[in-house]
């Protein structure tokens, strides 16, 4: 594919398919561009995910008495008293209905913000990714059938545990499959990859979807961007953030027209047993 966006800021375009090296958490802003994002410290990230909850609590308070409210309002409106509802009441109701939906959009935004925010604590175990990744294509699959969509698999025998927290991983996987699928509203396939690349696991999932433009792949880590309709720009963020606090890098390759191809990466289980005695003998 044509053009890649590397976070390690190595800058080339490798398929993701031959492997993504681990990087320096946090590093990198689009190829060649020579800046490094700079790691907030431990204090300052406590102050904002309190500043954070103390923000969302504020909204959310309003969203609530707006949500209460607005199903009393259809109720009235749908049962009125003396009889059947009139065009009129039915129109209200109609438009009730448009205000309820944009009140659970922006309760779902303050809440994504917030989890970003906070990040959360990371609870390692020995797992199979191999499993984890399957179990994750078996819940989407009834939707990408629906959608047209055709999934293919592809899961290394044998691999090693990784040490993952098993929920933040599937929440990463997740946000990459529904990447995926809105990336191929007219259906199309995709191809599902877990493979061992050194002392790595390798998590690659490729679509033939619509891809993106240089200046959309340059962005699509970033913050509260997003150019699909109701999108928080929050769901490849946060996927980068979980990748990193395990230790591990993503990537991503796309081509207008042909597709998308984001690949991470975490360390193996074993490999981390092996480097901890080293690290303990050191001076």
């Amino acid at each position: 594919m044509a053009q890649a966006h590397d976070r390690d800021e190595r800058g080339d375009s490798a398929d993701p398919a031959k492997g993504a090296q681990p990087h320096s958490p946090g590093s990198g802003v689009g190829p060649g561009s020579g800046a490094v994002r700079p790691r907030p410290t431990p204090e300052r990230g406590e102050w904002l995910a309190d500043l954070a909850g103390g923000l969302v609590h504020e909204i959310k308070n309003p969203l609530s008495t707006m949500a209460i409210n607005l199903a009393l309002l259809q109720e009235d409106f749908e049962r009125p008293t003396g009889g059947e509802p009139s065009p009129r009441d039915a129109r209200v109701v109609k438009r009730v209905r448009t205000l309820q939906r944009e009140v659970q959009r922006l309760e779902a935004i303050a809440q994504s913000f917030l989890e970003f925010a906070r990040g959360g604590e990371v609870n390692r175990r020995p797992r199979d990714l191999a499993r984890i990744v399957q179990e994750v294509l078996d819940f989407v699959e009834p939707e990408n059938q629906r959608a047209g969509i055709r999934q293919h698999v592809d899961l290394e025998i044998g691999l090693p545990m990784v040490m993952v927290d098993e929920t933040q991983i599937k929440q990463a996987l997740i946000n990459l499959l529904i990447n995926a699928r809105q990336a191929m509203p007219d259906g199309g396939e995709l191809l599902v990859r877990v493979q061992r690349v050194g002392t790595l696991a390798e998590v690659s999932i490729t679509d033939t979807g619509t891809g993106m433009r240089p200046d959309q792949l340059e962005r699509c880590f970033d913050v509260y961007w997003s150019d699909k309709k109701g999108g928080t720009g929050l769901g490849l963020p946060t996927t980068r953030r979980i990748v990193e606090e395990h230790g591990g890098s993503i990537r991503v390759l796309s081509e207008v027209g042909r597709g998308t191809s984001f690949a991470f990466t975490l360390p193996l289980a074993v490999e981390l047993t092996r480097q901890r005695p080293l690290k303990e003998s050191a001076p």
